[in-house]
């Protein structure tokens, strides 16, 4: 197994442990959600987490590896206004809640990164 292959397996664990913890413990992040979204948190919630799940079992699969990437950083990107609402929320926590909310921010960058370099890394369909 190549450096890129244990790479892209770590993204895929880490998309199916959060996918995860969205169906085991969905109250954490229905307080993420924008209100200015239709419906109801929890809605969000478990869509996002499916979102998460399915996302993961593309990115481990070599031969979705790169759509499931792709759409990894798009994921990551489509979040972000949730880790926006979080440290808008905890702005008047205390200094490590703080620490962690707004560190969430610049935290998107390199997981965006993190999918993108395993879509260029995955073999080009036509090449199998």
């Amino acid at each position: 197994m190549t450096a890129d292959d244990r790479s892209a397996h770590a993204l895929a664990r880490l998309l199916a442990g959060m996918g995860t913890l969205h169906f085991l413990a969905p109250k954490p992040f229905d307080a993420l959600v924008p209100r200015r979204l239709p419906g109801g948190p929890r809605a969000w919630t478990y869509a996002s987490g499916a979102a998460e799940l399915a996302v993961a079992a593309a990115v481990a699969l070599p031969r979705t590896r790169r759509a499931g990437a792709l759409a990894a950083a798009g994921l990551f990107a489509a979040v972000f206004p949730a880790n926006i609402k979080m440290a808008h929320d905890w702005r008047h926590r205390s200094a490590p809640l703080k620490a962690l909310a707004y560190g969430r921010l610049p935290a998107q960058l390199p997981l965006i990164g993190w999918a993108l370099h395993t879509a260029r890394a995955a073999t080009p369909p036509s090449a199998k």
